[in-house]
């Protein structure tokens, strides 16, 4: 219970919402259990007198069970989608925050399965869970309460076998399904990290005829899968079954006592009916609760771990200075891979133009990474304008270097929208000073809708070319002192690259520039050039 216990807290800021949620639900509850009540009631008169009178409490009753239940809905849903908006808000900010330089060694379809359905599975402890619940601790004191009043005993087992069907057999519903819903989220994973493999890398799966190898594959585990709900629903089943005995015996047990006193038991059954309808779904909700808690493991295992490059207690201020030094720097990603950095030295300065070469694998793009403060070595420091990172705040140190990597993401929005990335608050006239710096202000204005043209997923609508000039852009939009570009032309022909530092070298002028690639095209303006083996910067002749 101490994920599902977790995520109750991480909704606390919607404490005045869900309660008012489940308080329309007790009143909706309780005016139903009522009605029915007040049904019995009038039905027990008739017995007695001959004649059925209708009264103006039951019709009363009818139209505000009515009214409670349409505004339990309102306010349950409403409460529900807010909170299940501030996980998912709070879930992209712990992610971001951890894996700032991307996924890592995450897999992008378990990390959008942990997004998508495991937030959703969590829709159901409030609305499945938390509130009938709340119903049943209302409905068992009051059953044991009004049918107490006349006969005792008979409360005592109507409420035993109420306590069974609404809070005995959810618990070993839960208990006994624990597996079952870790298997079931588990699998549900895997089919969307393999649909997802799937779906991006169909050109290759198509060019190589895998066509057949990836549809086995994602039948697998659609399979897989399926095996898992089938088992949840009937250990659904068996709950619901359980719930089902234990409101017949209690009915049972109101008819034979009844059977002395017709018009008192009358009332009495369908209080029970009433009672035991309202908690019909609390068995099942027990077997999808373990779901719920296997959910919520995986969201919280996703984005509530410890933040490896947290900022320390009271950040030193940020210097003006904007030169880069890395001093006897040792770094590994994990404790069982191998060192990417062992003495690491090389030095940055401000101003200056860098280039660092070296072989995939080499550690390029980690240095880019540290330099970021995405990661913080084991042993060593990197220096900012002389201040160690360790003392700076992450957002400090990214408010002083903008980066231009191999992957820059164009998002599927407007070109106004992806240059406001780097600065929010630019107007159009620095856009368009972005865009002629990276000389694709002629091709923009050539657009009809210009700055509100539409990119397209990953920058679909312009050429590879046009989209990295568009990341750059947004690069050169950022006030940034300091340049990274870490294999700024990855993926672009000879003469594409060639132009594209042409732009850049006249574009970033009086910048500090850390230029990070495996080759050199010929054009750049360099002051000086390292290259990375074996876990060290060896300096290179220009």
């Amino acid at each position: 219970m101490k994920p599902l216990l977790r995520i109750l807290f991480l909704w606390r800021q919607r404490a005045f919402s869900l309660a008012l949620g489940v308080i329309v639900s007790l009143a909706a509850v309780g005016c139903g259990v009522a009605l029915l009540t007040q049904s019995g009631a009038l039905i027990a008169g008739a017995l007695l007198s001959g004649t059925m009178a209708a009264s103006w409490l039951l019709r009363l009753l009818g139209v505000g069970r009515v009214v409670l239940r349409y505004f339990e809905r309102l306010a349950t849903h409403a409460a529900t989608f807010r909170a299940l908006a501030d996980l998912r808000v709070w879930f992209f900010r712990g992610l971001a925050g951890r894996a700032a330089g991307g996924l890592g060694f995450r897999r992008a379809g378990d990390m959008l399965s942990r997004l998508v359905n495991d937030v959703e599975a969590l829709d159901g402890l409030y609305l499945r869970m938390m509130v009938p619940l709340a119903a049943a601790l209302l409905l068992l004191t009051t059953l044991v309460v009004l049918i107490g009043w006349r006969d005792p005993a008979l409360a005592v087992l109507e409420g035993v076998l109420f306590a069974a069907s609404s809070l005995l057999l959810p618990g070993i519903a839960f208990r006994a399904a624990t597996g079952d819903g870790a298997r079931l989220t588990a699998a549900a994973a895997k089919l969307r990290v393999a649909a997802l493999d799937a779906l991006t890398g169909l050109r290759e799966v198509r060019a190589f005829g895998a066509e057949g190898r990836m549809l086995a594959t994602v039948q697998a585990r659609q399979a897989a899968l399926l095996a898992a709900q089938h088992e949840v629903a009937r250990r659904s089943a068996w709950a619901s079954a359980g719930s089902f005995l234990c409101a017949q015996a209690a009915i049972l047990a109101v008819l034979i006592a009844a059977s002395a006193e017709p018009s008192r038991g009358v009332i009495a059954l369908f209080l029970t009916i009433a009672a035991f309808e309202a908690v019909a779904g609390l068995p099942r909700a027990g077997v999808l609760a373990s779901h719920a808690a296997a959910a919520a493991r995986r969201v919280l295992e996703a984005a509530a771990g410890a933040h490896p490059e947290a900022d320390p207690p009271r950040p030193v201020p940020l210097p003006q200075a904007t030169g880069l030094r890395f001093e006897a720097v040792r770094f590994t990603w994990q404790p069982d891979r191998p060192a990417v950095f062992d003495g690491l030295t090389l030095e940055v300065p401000q101003g200056a133009r860098v280039a660092i070469l070296g072989p995939s694998g080499a550690g390029k793009s980690t240095l880019a990474a540290l330099a970021l403060k995405v990661a913080l070595p084991q042993s060593g420091r990197v220096l900012l304008g002389g201040a160690d990172l360790a003392t700076l705040a992450a957002a400090d140190v990214r408010s002083r270097i903008a980066w231009l990597s191999q992957a820059t993401h164009l998002f599927d929005d407007t070109i106004r929208a992806n240059l406001r990335l780097a600065r929010p608050d630019a107007d159009d006239a620095a856009l368009w000073a972005a865009l002629q710096a990276a000389q694709l202000a002629e091709f923009v204005g050539t657009l009809p809708d210009g700055l509100d043209t539409w990119v397209g997923e990953a920058g679909a609508r312009f050429s590879g070319g046009q989209g990295r000039r568009l990341a750059l852009a947004r690069t050169l939009l950022s006030p940034a002192p300091v340049l990274i570009l870490d294999e700024p032309c990855a993926g672009l022909d000879a003469l594409t690259e060639r132009a594209f530092f042409a732009t850049l070298n006249d574009a970033a002028e009086g910048r500090t520039i850390l230029l990070i690639a495996h080759r050199l095209t010929g054009v750049e303006r360099l002051d000086r050039i390292w290259r990375l083996s074996g876990g060290r910067a060896v300096a290179a002749a220009a």
